[in-house]
């Protein structure tokens, strides 16, 4: 005899094997025992750098906030090197790895306690300004989408090549703003804020 099958097939089912404490910001419930191996506070007891904060909210195309989206970021450390660099684990600083991982709560805000990023060097030997790589993941999304962050205020965005390459009146969805020692960083996944997303 058959029976219906689910309507959705699509998760997220990532929250019950990668955020299995953050699963608990969006369902009250939802918190699963196990180990959390990559989360939202990047700081190690070795880190150098200027600590911030990131946090925001994530919208749907009708402006609701989206409560169970999940978000990856990299960056380089306030050096500008990144983890994976030759040579990095012999330099101060080297437990920080600059990959954090938060789930959204119910009013679809996450956050991340790390380091702004020193300049990294980009295409061609050109500096590229100070940023965060951040990956978005979803509901209903067969594949995550890629964004970047960059800081308000920093005069390095002017010569930036990759932001250089977004319309300039797209560029301020990708501008975090600062507030204190926190940027604060909303993404749009449509409608007219929406954020620039990259093919990657």
């Amino acid at each position: 005899m058959s029976e219906l099958t689910p309507s959705q097939t699509v998760g997220p089912f990532y929250a019950y094997g990668l955020t299995p404490k953050g699963r608990a910001k969006w369902d009250p419930n939802g918190h699963y025992a196990w180990k959390e191996t990559i989360g939202d506070n990047l700081i190690t007891a070795d880190v150098i750098g200027d600590r911030i904060r990131i946090e925001g909210g994530i919208y749907d195309g009708d402006g609701k906030p989206i409560p169970d989206a999940m978000l990856e970021i990299w960056q380089a450390d306030g050096q500008g090197r990144y983890s994976n660099e030759p040579g990095s684990r012999n330099l101060s600083n080297a437990a920080f790895k600059g990959h954090g991982r938060s789930a959204c709560d119910k009013d679809g805000v996450f956050s991340f306690d790390t380091v702004k990023p020193g300049p990294v060097a980009g295409p061609n030997g050109t500096m590229q300004a100070p940023h965060v790589v951040v990956c978005i993941f979803g509901r209903g999304m067969l594949r995550q989408v890629y964004t970047r962050l960059y800081f308000d205020g920093e005069a390095a965005n002017g010569n930036d090549p990759i932001l250089a390459l977004v319309p300039a009146d797209r560029r301020d969805t990708l501008i975090a703003k600062k507030n204190g020692s926190t940027y604060r960083f909303d993404i749009h996944m449509q409608g007219d804020k929406e954020t620039v997303f990259f093919d990657v």
